[in-house]
C-alpha cells in the first residue's frame, strides 16, 4: 500500500488563509488593537503612513472567527485551482489590487466606518473561477449567471438589508475578478 502525504498544493492560497487566521488570532489576544491599528481600514489622514498600510493589509483582518471561516470557505476552495491557472504572482495582483480599490473607495465613500475581513477577495475569486473555461469572443453563460446571482444579491442587500456587511466591497470584489477574468483569459489562455 502507497503512503499518503499532505501537499502544500496552493503557496499563495494556503499562506493568505494562515496569515488571515494569525491576524485574527493576534487581534483576539491584543483586544483587537492590533487589528484596529494594522488590519482595517478607515479614514484617516494622508500624512500617515499606516494609512497607506492599512488599504492593503485590512483583507487580513477578520471580525472574529464566524468571519474568518465565512471568508476562508471561498478561498480555500476557489483558490488553489485559480493558482494552478493563473500561477502565484497574477493572483497575488488580484488580491492586492481587490485590496487597494476596496479600501480606498471605502474610505472615500464611508470615511467613519471601519473596513476589514477579506469578502472582496472571496468575490473577486468567485468571479474569477467563472472565467475558467473563457474562450476568446465567447462570454461564459457560466459568468453570467454567476455573476447575476452574487452581484445581484449584493445590490438587492444593500439596498433593503442594514448590518455590519461590506456589499460596495463584495460588488467592487466581485467586479475586479470578473475584470481580471477577461484580461487574463484574452490573452494565451490564461496560463502561467
Amino acid at each position: 500500500m502507497r503512503k499518503r502525504k499532505i501537499t502544500f498544493n496552493s503557496p499563495l492560497v494556503l499562506g493568505f488563509a494562515l496569515a488571515c487566521a494569525a491576524v485574527t488570532l493576534l487581534g483576539a489576544v491584543t483586544g483587537e488593537s492590533s487589528t484596529a491599528l494594522l488590519f482595517s481600514t478607515y479614514a484617516a489622514s494622508w500624512a500617515d503612513p499606516l494609512m497607506y498600510l492599512r488599504l492593503f493589509t485590512h483583507v487580513l483582518g477578520h471580525a472574529g472567527l464566524t468571519h474568518l471561516m465565512g471568508n476562508m470557505a471561498y478561498i480555500l476552495l476557489l483558490g488553489p485551482m485559480l493558482e494552478e491557472k493563473y500561477g502565484w504572482k497574477r493572483l497575488l495582483t488580484v488580491i492586492l489590487l481587490t485590496a487597494f480599490v476596496t479600501g480606498l473607495i471605502h474610505n472615500v465613500l464611508f470615511p467613519r466606518t471601519i473596513l476589514l475581513g477579506a469578502s472582496g477577495v472571496a468575490f473577486a475569486f468567485i468571479l474569477l473561477t467563472s472565467f475558467t473555461e473563457f474562450r476568446d469572443g465567447e462570454i461564459p453563460l457560466t459568468f453570467i449567471l454567476v455573476a447575476a446571482i452574487f452581484l445581484g444579491q449584493q445590490l438587492w442587500e444593500a439596498l433593503t438589508v442594514e448590518d455590519n456587511i461590506s456589499n460596495l466591497s463584495h460588488i467592487l470584489g466581485g467586479l475586479i475578478g470578473s475584470g481580471a477574468g477577461y484580461m487574463l483569459n484574452i490573452r494565451k489562455g490564461g496560463r502561467k
